[in-house]
């Protein structure tokens, strides 16, 4: 296969009079060897405006879980456009998406839905600052919260400016964002608990906001008893725990990543995963925080959130997850694909590192050892890697620039076969 992409570059080109760059999220800009355009998709597989059917493992950056197109999602939805799409109210289902999420999350006593995780993150820094009294939040280098100028700290600083380990200056991550949105944000390396145990130990910190796998910038997992740890501290200085799960919940299992590594939050951010590319998010957590909405005066609003067309595809996605089955074929397909992976760069006296779940994980090019940290994954080679992203685009695969990929339960193996012999033959002509 020799795909190619004119028709995409022309497109791209003529929505650049009406859309900036032609996208409407920079996420998608300065793809190599374009960004694309789409006609439709189905199952693993994306078809563009070339006419090329590429097996897709950005999975709309992950919420796919089902792959493209699912039937029970779809006649869920299409079953709700029926009844109505938006009643300034409350309906059924919901209570029933609420209900759910409460039974499959360790840390959910209730939950409020949003439109997106960059929302559900300000919900939950708002209430961490009300329950406690306090102004500053934690947060760790290379660990995303969303776009918004009080988060948006030290997600991808660069090397020289990011200053020691032990004491990280703080880096912003867009011209034009409010410098003093990040007053009260204080920056610390993951993966190190004893510099979290020697700041919160001041007693002033509302949260700590961190993933629970570092999964947007690599896939890499704590440390042994880090969670611990952080849980701990927590608990001892009264600071609320706040885990990011808009990656990992309801994708690396039923209970997200907390269920899966055995440490629960106080408060939980979740979407993509669970609403099949339905924009859904929300916060879950303990009754005596999430309650605050009610009796505590904090505010939490939102026109659409929990409208009832993607609330019917919440309740959809997650009741297909929770057949019997489910987690097991996605756990049993990504290990093979991750394995395939490593040995076809090991095959081809490639240096680098496969890591992070079966469901969503990390090919870092260029290292020898698992990452452990933001600083480590400085070391990647990334040009090289995005010299291979293109090629295997080329050969018909779909792969993150950045080095993740994600799975669905479509990806069966035929896809997988096939996806290997893509990337071995990408990487013998490279």
């Amino acid at each position: 296969m020799n795909c190619s992409f004119h028709r995409s570059v022309e497109r791209i080109g003529q929505a650049s009079r009406y859309l900036p760059g032609g996208v409407s999220s920079n996420f998608r800009l300065g793809i190599s060897p374009t960004p694309l355009v789409f006609d439709h998709a189905e199952g693993p597989y994306l078809y563009d405006v070339d006419g090329n059917r590429l097996i897709d493992y950005y999975l709309g950056m992950g919420p796919m879980i089902l792959g493209h197109r699912p039937v029970a999602v779809l006649d869920a939805v299409r079953a709700q456009l029926d009844r109505g799409i938006l009643f300034g109210g409350q309906s059924e289902v919901e209570f029933e998406a609420a209900a759910l999420i409460c039974e499959m999350l360790p840390s959910a006593e209730r939950v409020r839905f949003s439109s997106s995780g960059s929302e559900a993150a300000q919900a939950a820094l708002r209430l961490a600052r009300a329950a406690t009294g306090r102004s500053v939040v934690v947060k760790f280098e290379g660990h995303y919260h969303g776009w918004l100028d009080n988060v948006l700290w030290s997600v991808a600083p660069s090397a020289a400016r990011m200053g020691a380990e032990g004491m990280p200056v703080p880096q912003p991550g867009t011209t034009g964002q409010d410098a003093l949105a990040g007053q009260m944000v204080e920056v610390l390396s993951w993966n190190r608990a004893d510099f979290l145990d020697e700041r919160l130990s001041r007693g002033d910190v509302a949260a700590v906001i961190m993933e629970p796998a570092m999964c947007n910038t690599g896939a890499i997992f704590p440390a042994p008893g880090y969670l611990e740890t952080v849980r701990d501290c927590c608990t001892r200085t009264g600071t609320v725990l706040i885990f990011d799960e808009v990656i990992t919940g309801f994708r690396v299992g039923p209970g997200g990543a907390q269920g899966r590594l055995g440490t629960t939050p106080d408060l939980t951010l979740f979407g993509k995963a669970v609403a099949s590319g339905f924009p859904v998010a929300g916060l879950a957590g303990k009754a005596g925080l999430m309650d605050m909405f009610v009796n505590g005066n904090v505010m939490h609003g939102g026109t659409y959130n929990a409208q009832a067309v993607t609330m019917a595809a919440t309740v959809a996605t997650l009741r297909t997850l929770q057949a019997p089955g489910t987690y097991d074929l996605l756990e049993r397909q990504g290990t093979r694909l991750m394995n395939g992976v490593a040995d076809a760069f090991a095959e081809a006296g490639v240096a680098a590192s496969v890591n992070g779940f079966p469901e969503i994980f990390h090919v870092g090019l260029g290292l020898s050892d698992p990452p452990r940290n933001y600083r480590d994954i400085l070391a990647v080679d990334r040009a090289n890697y995005v010299r291979l992203t293109t090629a295997l685009l080329e050969h018909g695969v779909r792969v993150l620039e950045r080095g993740a990929w994600f799975i669905s339960t479509c990806h069966d193996d035929t896809v997988v076969d096939e996806t290997l012999s893509a990337l071995r033959d990408t990487l013998a002509a490279l």
